[in-house]
């Protein structure tokens, strides 16, 4: 190529505006190539230039010689290291290549059009199409391995041409533990989940937060708006504060909702600790994900809901549903048994309700808040009888659900309306 009249900077700058990326200078060999990058860095002066005119000449070479800026750089260095480019030689044995770039372009055009399938399957088209459908094209790749299309996947012609996208990465948040926690037998390891109300036309519907204690399966429900620091963070203060006893720890699954800076604040203020459930480990959170189905689900139903209808949900689970589930409704505790295998299984033969159950833990007093003693739990336990409270319950939930406006809401029980109300006027009355 002969470039004699181009001798300054600005020169080049005009040529690399006036010529478009498609002009290359098309070498013999590498020493050719080589040989004029060295003539232009003396004619420039590289090495005694400023830093943007380095950069220009620069882009003048990869331009002009189609390589890359990073390979341009190592040409360049290699000049102010020797004094010249020497072309690097490499005596090991090298392995002729099996797939050149045309079968390459064959792979990414089978990829491009099937979705980018598993290696078998892809290996599976490529033979089909040299062997039923006779096309010679395909003769050489249909030879390769499954495991080598994943090779020749990685290539650089293979990214740039590949219009399969990329699967995310994962993000690696370093807020809470995870582990599933140790509870020694101690009230205070609680389990939190959320359950969304359903959405209807782009609406969402209403979030329930339902916190479960792992040994007493003392429950707490509330209910919010939306999954925002706005909401969720005083609902999760009050829901922590109506536990009797002191909280140790605080476990979620790996949702944005719990997993945060905001949230991870308040338990640090709290002095409570945070763990989240380890993949491939779907039983970690299994005790709060059994309640949501036994406990809203079969109560609140599966409905939509709209979220302007929160706040009354949220009373009525502090007003009376809460009391109703830990000092009213029993719940099952395991006894765990090890046959000769050491196999463990769990037998159900012990049903308290949950308030019960903390009574019954050696000590229980000293798990309690500073704040709360058993004669004030006993009050609550004692005030009316089990069929009485759910009775009182059930009624309070009919009322809740006939009372809204613009939304007729379907009272979800097993029971009729008639009897759900013969039921709760008969121990009421």
């Amino acid at each position: 190529m002969q470039d004699d009249d181009v001798v300054s900077i600005d020169q080049v700058k005009e040529f690399l505006k006036l010529n478009s990326e498609a002009t290359m200078f098309l070498a013999e060999n590498k020493a050719e190539r080589n040989l004029w990058i060295e003539n232009v860095l003396n004619k420039f002066g590289y090495f005694s230039c400023r830093k943007k005119d380095k950069t220009i000449v620069k882009k003048y070479i990869a331009r002009m010689t189609g390589l890359s800026e990073t390979q341009t750089k190592k040409l360049v260095s290699k000049k102010k290291k020797f004094g010249k480019i020497i072309v690097a030689y490499s005596n090991c044995r090298r392995f002729p290549t099996k797939y050149d770039a045309s079968d390459i372009a064959l792979l990414i055009r089978t990829d491009n059009l099937h979705g980018r399938l598993s290696g078998l399957a892809t290996k599976g088209i490529l033979v089909r199409e040299y062997n039923t459908f006779s096309k010679q094209d395909y003769r050489n790749i249909s030879n390769v391995s499954a495991s080598h299309i994943y090779n020749l996947r990685a290539t650089r012609q293979y990214v740039s041409h590949s219009v399969t996208v990329k699967k995310t990465n994962p993000v690696k948040i370093l807020i809470g533990r995870r582990t599933k926690p140790e509870n020694n037998g101690l009230p205070g390891f609680l389990r939190v989940d959320t359950v969304h109300q359903g959405d209807l036309d782009k609406e969402k519907g209403i979030y329930h937060i339902n916190i479960v204690d792992e040994v007493t399966q003392w429950e707490i429900i509330g209910c919010v708006e939306r999954i925002s620091e706005e909401y969720l963070l005083p609902l999760l203060e009050d829901l922590l504060s109506q536990f009797p006893f002191s909280i140790i720890n605080f476990h979620s699954d790996n949702g944005s909702e719990y997993i945060n800076k905001v949230v991870a604040e308040l338990l640090n203020k709290l002095l409570i600790s945070q763990t989240k459930s380890r993949p491939r480990h779907s039983n970690d959170n299994g005790l709060v994900e059994g309640k949501n189905n036994f406990i809203i689900r079969k109560h609140i139903g599966y409905r939509f809901i709209a979220k302007g209808y929160a706040k009354h949900f949220n009373e009525f689970y502090k007003s009376c549903f809460n009391d109703y589930l830990n000092f009213h409704r029993p719940c099952g505790y395991p006894t765990i048994t090890t046959d000769k295998r050491g196999k463990e299984k769990k037998i159900y033969k012990t049903y308290l309700t949950p308030y019960a159950k903390l009574k019954s833990l050696k000590n229980a007093k000293q798990y309690l808040k500073p704040n709360v003693t058993f004669t004030d739990l006993d009050k609550i336990a004692l005030s009316s009888s089990d069929n009485e409270f759910a009775g009182f319950m059930q009624k309070e939930k009919e009322k809740l659900f006939n009372n809204f406006k613009g939304q007729k809401l379907q009272f979800p029980t097993t029971f009729s309306n008639k009897v759900m109300s013969e039921i709760s006027g008969s121990f009421l009355d």
